[in-house]
């Protein structure tokens, strides 16, 4: 067996060890069958994706069932993960201004022939919202030597009550701003909005911003003498737009620096001591930040509480851009774009693992030695693409010095009703 193999082992064990004995032994074969790709070959089918592994029928049914009915959760697994990287000390947080960066993002795996599929997320190529299982992805960003790699800290559900994408959205920052440290700042795009980050409570943020985005003053202006005093203060547009026939000028910046990057001198205009439109008394101030790099058509609109310099603050939101590495390398790289299961928690628990495994796949390539494809590539790099293409050529390595706690349960089920007699206790009383 190659090295990269057990190495995947390995580290696969080091995520199952909190589930039963058992159950592990399942959600490794799980797990192996997804790093491999199996998904790929069979569409989106997780028995028949078992059994390309070249597990016996009992083993396939046994990992099959580990997926819905195990007693595990993808946050102990993720736990487990995270520590595992941690021990490690390959993979390094990155820092900017002293403020690490947690990205959020949301992602979705369409079900568009689920029935009673409970939630939906929108398609831009369907230009309307289809029903999916979205998960809210937390991640930490980092490097291994000079690759930008995010490394998972929870996943977040929809909560079935409320299965609305705002509701989902609320529930996902909260969860994020719970998990960072005093020195973690969570990065989100322009899908979240600063009033729904206040309202989760982030006291570290760094928000991208729409171009038609406004705010106001913190303080009112100074009163004239005549007429009713100021309450508000005076709007501030940082971008300049136009609106059918009016032309809207940008409101003039408070302090503007520059930089040389990448051979040109890129602009940062900054407006200090915001509050959005409508915020009431005593609301949490921000900045506005607008970098002009000549290298890219429009601006980059940031926000911010942090008292941080211009650059800091766009490294900070660049750097969210790896939290899009977990979900492509799961739907893409490993085939969990298409998924053919039904049963309630499966539908869940599923792109859960598929999340993990791409995290674990990506995580591997980058920290060992780059896989060529063929005798043409000769300069290949670490991706999780073609650490994938090696793992699909190897079964499920059975000869694995496994550990003492990772093994099949020893548990009587002869007198258990098996095959459809299982799942329809009518034909369980009949063969009795």
């Amino acid at each position: 067996m190659p090295e990269a193999v057990y190495r995947v082992v390995t580290l696969l064990c080091a995520v199952v060890q909190t589930a039963p004995i058992g159950t592990n032994l399942g959600l490794v074969e799980v797990l192996w069958m997804l790093v491999s790709g199996r998904l790929l070959a069979t569409r989106g089918a997780l028995i028949p994706g078992l059994a390309e592994t070249g597990l016996p029928d009992a083993a396939v049914r046994r990992a099959w069932a580990a997926v819905g009915h195990g007693a595990w959760t993808s946050e102990r697994l993720i736990k487990a993960w995270a520590a595992q990287v941690a021990q490690e000390q390959r993979w390094q947080a990155s820092c900017y201004g002293g403020y690490r960066p947690v990205a959020v993002d949301v992602t979705a795996f369409w079900r568009p022939r689920l029935r009673n599929c409970p939630t939906r997320h929108y398609s831009a190529e369907a230009g309307k919202a289809l029903p999916a299982i979205p998960l809210g992805i937390i991640a930490r960003i980092g490097r291994v030597g000079s690759q930008r790699l995010g490394v998972l800290v929870r996943l977040v559900r929809a909560d079935p009550s409320d299965p609305s994408p705002g509701a989902h959205r609320h529930a996902l920052l909260r969860s994020a701003v719970a998990c960072c440290a005093a020195d973690e700042a969570v990065v989100v795009d322009r899908e979240f909005g600063v009033a729904e980050v206040h309202a989760a409570g982030a006291p570290a943020f760094v928000a991208r911003l729409r171009k038609n985005f406004t705010a106001r003053r913190a303080a009112p202006p100074p009163y004239r003498g005549r007429g009713r005093p100021p309450i508000h203060g005076a709007l501030v547009r940082p971008l300049a737009r136009r609106r059918g026939a009016r032309q809207f000028p940008a409101t003039p910046a408070d302090r503007v620096t520059s930089w040389e990057e990448g051979g040109g001198t890129i602009r940062a205009e900054q407006w200090d001591d915001l509050v959005l439109p409508d915020a009431p008394a005593n609301a949490p101030t921000f900045s506005v930040i607008a970098v002009f790099d000549p290298r890219y058509h429009d601006p980059l609109l940031l926000a911010t509480p942090l008292p941080l310099s211009p650059q800091a603050t766009r490294d900070l939101y660049r750097d969210r851009w790896p939290v899009e590495q977990l979900p492509l390398a799961a739907k893409q790289m490993l085939g969990a774009a298409r998924q053919f299961v039904h049963e309630k928690e499966t539908c869940q628990r599923l792109p859960e693992l598929s999340l993990l495994a791409g995290s674990v796949l990506s995580y591997v390539a980058a920290t060992g030695a780059a896989v060529p494809v063929g005798f043409w590539d000769r300069r290949p790099q670490p991706t999780p693409g073609r650490l994938r293409r090696l793992l699909m050529r190897c079964l499920f390595p059975q000869d694995f010095p496994w550990p003492e706690h990772i093994r099949q349960k020893a548990a009587a089920t002869d007198h258990l009703p098996k095959g459809a007699s299982a799942h329809h206790p009518a034909s369980a009383r009949e063969a009795a």
